[in-house]
Formats: C-alpha cells, sequence, structure tokens
C-alpha cells in the first residue's frame, strides 16, 4: 500500500556507490567526458600497441576530481575497453595472477585504496611495482594499463622514483609515468549535477528540489572538485527541504490533482508529470500555461518546486468511464435523484472494480509506476453524452461526486476514510480541499478537477494556483515576492 512521504534525495558524490544502484547502460546519461585525458589514454594506448607490451601510470588528482568515474567508465568513450579493481584486500601481486591474455583492446587495472603513503612501507611498494613491472611485460599483460591512483604529490613521486630504482624506466611509459588528473572542467559541474539528479531522483530537476540554477551556480564558486561541489549541492537540497518541511508543521500531507473531463485527456497529464509515480513537473506546468499564475510564481520557481516535492505533488487521471461506473455504483441518494433527474441510467457497471483498480488515482495510492498501459477504445456517443450530465451536476454541486469516488476508495481498502470540503488554513488564507483521505501514510489531499473537456493549459493553471495556494497558506510564499 502507500508508502510514508520520504524525501528519498539520491546524489551520490563517490563511483562506488553510483556504481550500485545504476546500470552500466544507464551509466551513459549520466556522465561526461574528459576530452584531454581520454586523449592522453588514447596515445598511452597507441605507445602500448607499437612497444608490444603493457604500460604503468600514476594517477594523480585531487580527491573527489572523479579518479575512479574515468577509469571505470572508460568503455563508455572508447570501444572494447573493460576496468577492473585492483583493491587494498589483495597485493598487486597476488590480483595479478588472476588475469590472463586479455581479450579485449584494453584492460585497466585500476589500484585503488592505496591513497595513503603511510599506510605501507618503502619494501611493500616497491614489491609492488616488481610485480607490475613483470606482468606488463609478459604476454597476459600485452594488452593491459595499470594505473594507481593517488591524490598526493608524496604518494605521486615516491612510486616514480621507486620505478627508477629498480631500473624499470619503461614501466612508466609515454613521458614521465605520471599524469594529472584534473576531472571536467568547472563549466561542466551544473549539467553533471542535473544529469545525475534527473537520472537518480525520478527525472526530477534542480527546481524541483528547491535550488534554482543561480544557487547552483554560485555554489561552483566555492569548490575545487566535482565530488565537492556534488557533496555542497546535496547539502543544500536537504537543508531546503528540511526547512519546507517544517513549514508544514499543521499537516503533514500530501496533494493530489485528480482530472476527470470528458476528452479524456491523458496524454496531457502525462505530459505534465515526470518519472513513473505521477509526479507534477513544474517546469512542464509553467511552459504550458500562459496564465497569470506563472508571472506569480516566476520569481520563486524553485520554491514552488520544492513544495510540489513535499508535498509528493499528482497529477492523475481518471477516465471517463471509471468516473461513470464510480458515480452509478458509489451514489448516496442526493446524487442518485440528480442523476435520475438528468435522465442517467444508474445501471452498475460490472468492470466497475477493474475499471478503479486499472487507475491511476488506484495506482498511486499502491505506491505503483504508471507502467505501460494501453490505449483505450475512443467513448463512444452515449459516453460523451451521460458523462456531460455528470459534468453538470459537478459544476453545481461537485461534493457529491467526489464523496461518491471517496467510498469507492474506502469500501475497496483503497484509504482508510475520507471526507469533503475539509479546511487548510495558515497565514491569512483559508481554503477548503475538495477531497481528503485518511491512509497508513498520512492524510492525502484530493484536488478534484471536473471538467466537460479540458487542455494541457488549463489543468497547468489548475495545478499551479493550488500549489500556489498551498504555499502562501504554510508561509513559503509570499504575494508580490520579489
Amino acid at each position: 500500500m502507500l508508502e510514508a512521504v520520504q524525501l528519498s534525495l539520491f546524489l551520490p558524490d563517490r563511483f562506488d556507490v553510483l556504481e550500485r544502484r545504476v546500470k552500466k547502460h544507464d551509466l551513459k546519461s549520466i556522465i561526461v567526458g574528459v576530452p584531454d585525458s581520454l586523449s592522453y589514454i588514447d596515445d598511452l594506448c597507441s605507445d602500448m600497441n607499437s612497444a608490444g607490451r603493457g604500460a604503468f601510470l600514476v594517477f594523480r588528482g585531487e580527491s573527489g576530481s572523479g579518479k575512479s568515474t574515468f577509469l571505470h567508465t572508460l568503455y563508455l568513450f572508447k570501444e572494447n575497453v573493460i576496468t577492473y579493481s585492483i583493491s587494498q584486500e589483495n597485493t598487486v601481486a597476488d590480483s595479478l595472477r588472476d588475469f590472463g591474455i586479455a581479450n579485449e583492446s584494453l584492460r585497466v587495472l585500476v589500484v585503488e585504496g592505496r591513497e595513503a603513503l603511510t599506510d605501507f612501507s618503502e619494501e611493500i611498494l616497491e614489491k609492488e611495482l616488481h610485480a607490475i613491472n613483470t606482468f606488463i611485460r609478459s604476454a597476459s599483460g600485452e594488452k593491459t594499463l595499470i594505473v594507481w591512483t593517488c591524490n598526493t604529490d608524496d604518494l605521486q613521486n615516491k612510486l616514480i622514483t621507486l620505478a627508477k630504482r629498480i631500473r624499470a624506466e619503461a614501466l612508466l611509459g609515454v613521458g614521465a609515468g605520471s599524469y594529472r588528473f584534473y576531472g571536467p572542467p568547472k563549466s561542466m559541474y551544473l549539467q553533471i549535477a542535473n544529469k545525475t539528479i534527473e537520472a537518480l531522483n525520478e527525472e526530477a530537476s534542480l527546481t524541483d528540489l528547491g535550488i534554482s540554477e543561480d544557487q547552483a551556480s554560485e555554489l561552483v564558486n566555492k569548490v575545487s572538485s566535482i565530488g565537492t561541489y556534488l557533496t555542497l549541492l546535496r547539502q543544500e537540497i536537504r537543508r531546503t527541504q528540511s526547512i519546507t518541511k517544517a513549514l508544514l508543521d499543521k499537516e503533514q500531507c500530501r496533494v493530489w490533482t485528480v482530472v476527470i473531463a470528458g476528452n479524456d485527456p491523458d496524454k496531457d497529464t502525462a505530459a505534465l508529470t515526470r518519472g513513473s509515480l505521477f509526479s507534477a513537473d513544474i517546469s512542464c506546468l509553467m511552459s504550458s500555461t500562459g496564465a497569470n499564475i506563472v508571472e506569480e510564481i516566476k520569481a520563486f520557481p524553485d520554491k514552488i518546486g520544492i513544495l510540489a516535492t513535499i508535498l509528493d505533488a499528482k497529477i492523475l487521471h481518471l477516465p471517463v468511464l471509471t468516473a461513470l461506473a464510480i458515480a452509478k455504483q458509489y451514489a448516496d441518494s442526493e446524487l442518485r435523484a440528480r442523476m435520475r433527474e438528468n435522465s442517467m441510467s444508474l445501471s452498475a457497471d460490472p468492470k466497475v472494480l477493474q475499471r478503479l483498480n486499472d487507475s491511476e488515482l488506484a495506482k498511486a495510492l499502491k505506491s505503483q509506476g504508471r507502467g505501460i498501459g494501453r490505449r483505450g477504445k475512443p467513448i463512444r456517443s452515449n459516453t460523451v453524452a451521460a458523462f456531460e450530465k455528470l459534468a453538470s451536476i459537478a459544476r453545481e454541486k461537485d461534493g457529491l461526486l467526489n464523496k461518491a469516488i471517496g467510498k469507492a476508495l474506502q469500501e475497496n481498502n483503497l484509504i482508510h476514510s475520507c471526507e469533503t470540503e475539509i479546511d487548510f488554513t495558515g497565514h491569512g488564507l483559508s481554503f477548503k480541499s475538495d477531497l481528503v483521505c485518511q491512509t497508513e501514510a498520512g492524510p492525502i489531499r484530493l484536488e478534484m478537477m471536473w471538467r466537460k473537456n479540458t487542455s494541457r493549459a488549463e489543468i497547468s493553471n489548475y495545478v499551479l494556483t493550488k500549489l500556489y495556494n498551498y504555499g502562501r497558506a504554510i508561509g513559503l510564499l509570499q504575494a508580490n515576492q520579489s
């Protein structure tokens, strides 16, 4: 069933954490290339091929510069490359015994977890270098580049000095045998952050998480590495989320908009959401309408974004056939009387439970994703006519229809209980929510958008206005704020 609202931001600053959570083929949407470093690897590979042997490289870069990310994602930018780690649990000498002749055009073995010089005696380092030298001269090491990562000049210099001492100048390969890695340029930090957040957080943007582009750009100037930038950005997002959540002291609720219209605008609602969980996409909403509300919130799109995230704002489509079936099955006496007055059939729809459970509203309540849906058959003219009568009732007294929907949800164990027209009062602003549903995970305020027909622009205006009112009520947004 529905899970409690959680601010499950995922923005790792280390590659090993990222790799555990993201499939390899999905990394391509996140990782950006570092042209100068890729060119250096190309030159080194060319020299390896010409010499007919492997090579050793001391890879110097600051902590957080992206050394591991670069080395472990070479396959994204070079064909037939496989990268392996030589962890600190085993000696390099022991690890190299497990590698036979490489089938790939380039095998990269990364010596990791040995960046603290004080952890290793000179004798141990020399022994490891001897093993590396022997391996890259063997048939097994011919297509192998062994890379020792380090983040201090002391370790870099020590490795180079020892390599020369054991008369293994060839071990050092091209140039001085070491390479200074600076990571991606600062001009790419914001792009990397945006791509990472979008890929790992249901297509969320920085705006959705409460950070404006100006704020994110300012943080770039405070850091010296991409890892530090992601750490700082994550801390700022969490701080903003905590502040916003604290404003909801009155009621920690969710706010979902349910769109019910005669033209069944499922494609429009889908276009205004991101990810698989029907989350409102603030950027799409703002670009889809030119209504006055957009001008009101232009001063603080990031605040609207974080509010939508905290409120778990969703946009859900309820099909015409489902709405009609629910009205017939769960109408109270007053709604039934109005339906009769409008010459509407009250015959039960045998598919009412199936229609309800297949709806986006039910899926959201069960914490299920959108999935791959099938476009239903076009609505027949008699169904359109019946819904137009239902919509006319909604214009006069939508509470009756909302009550029927609440009853359907409750009797089918999708919610515990519900009430219609419940106040939400805040800083001088009070309004009523159409339907407040109680669940194990807390209250959900459903805003029911009944329309004879609607459009993407009208839906956007409706959702943004609702969010704006909630933001005003809790004191997050102030009228005419600049």
